[in-house]
């Protein structure tokens, strides 16, 4: 995962997880991706024990680490793999280590070689009916004329998370160019351009699938000044209900997602359509069991944990 000390105890899933698995006596160890290596065939990490609390006014502090312990993959029940994107090197190097871990001993979640597959971004063209009208490519001219035969659309990175990088353009837009070239690195990277979606300015909403089925959903509704609904550049999360729309996509991503051990995996679906698949380290987890009220064995942390002891005990 990222560092301990960058968690937000009222907002992260990761911190969500870590209490429900506290609450039941599990034994916890966290670590980064550095942390990580691999002797020959086996995968070990330097990792550290960690309690979790809910921050008071006497103790604003949310964990308390142990030691360092050399752990081997083979020697712990599960491994979650929560770090958040890029995706860059670091990341899947990591994943490649993590593939050390016997899969007859340790459940990885999700699956590590399906990390390097599924891109958030750009894994679910496979069901580009489901989505947006979408472009890739590394050429400038191609995105620009794509959004100018638009009328209006969207630029994204492929490499960056969390809204950051997302530019709107109408057609004759004379910055659409200049962005073009500047996430391309003027034809050296490629890019999206995706058709602009006006139910965008009444959210983007996130829903949560557990073993390819969904379980809860919030919308996030951007800024007034903004077209991006991500929470950390001041989107607001609003109750959101399943809808048909939402089962429909499960219904047709799920089972390629339990095919590849995604296990757990938030979808982003914006007017009934899909527009990322998040398998690295999805989150939406606290503001769903806020809004919705759940309590007990309801909280989707709660859920996903009793869907993981289901796993083990099933090997």
């Amino acid at each position: 995962m990222d560092p301990v000390s960058l968690v937000n105890p009222d907002r992260d899933t990761t911190f969500s997880l870590l209490e429900e698995m506290q609450a039941r006596g599990v034994e916890s160890f966290v670590c980064e991706v550095a942390d990580l290596s691999a002797d020959g065939t086996r995968g070990f990490a330097r990792a550290k024990k960690i309690a979790v609390r809910r921050p008071t006014a006497n103790d604003r502090t949310h964990a308390t680490l142990g030691d360092t312990q050399r752990l081997s993959f083979d020697d712990v029940d599960v491994i979650w793999m929560r770090k958040d994107p890029p995706v860059d090197d670091a990341f899947l190097f990591a994943t490649m280590i993590l593939d050390r871990a016997d899969p007859t001993k340790t459940l990885v979640l999700n699956r590590p070689s399906s990390l390097r597959v599924a891109h958030e971004k750009l894994w679910g063209l496979w069901a580009a009916d489901l989505g947006p009208r979408t472009m890739v490519s590394s050429k400038p001219d191609d995105l620009v004329a794509f959004v100018k035969s638009l009328g209006q659309g969207v630029l994204k990175p492929l490499h960056l998370m969390g809204g950051m990088g997302v530019f709107a353009f109408s057609a004759d837009d004379k910055n659409l160019r200049s962005a073009a070239d500047l996430l391309t690195l003027e034809g050296k990277r490629p890019a999206i351009a995706q058709e602009f979606l006006p139910a965008v300015k009444t959210g983007d909403k996130r829903v949560i699938l557990l073993d390819g089925e969904p379980v809860g959903a919030v919308m996030r509704v951007p800024r007034a000044d903004d077209i991006r609904s991500n929470l950390h550049v001041g989107g607001t999360a609003v109750r959101a209900a399943l809808d048909d729309d939402d089962r429909r996509i499960a219904a047709r991503i799920g089972p390629k997602l339990l095919e590849l051990g995604l296990f757990f995996v938030g979808i982003d679906v914006i007017g009934g359509k899909l527009t990322e698949v998040n398998v690295t380290s999805p989150t939406g987890v606290q503001e769903i069991d806020r809004l919705d009220g759940r309590t007990g064995k309801d909280r989707i942390a709660s859920l996903v944990m009793d869907a993981v002891e289901k796993k083990l005990l099933a090997r």
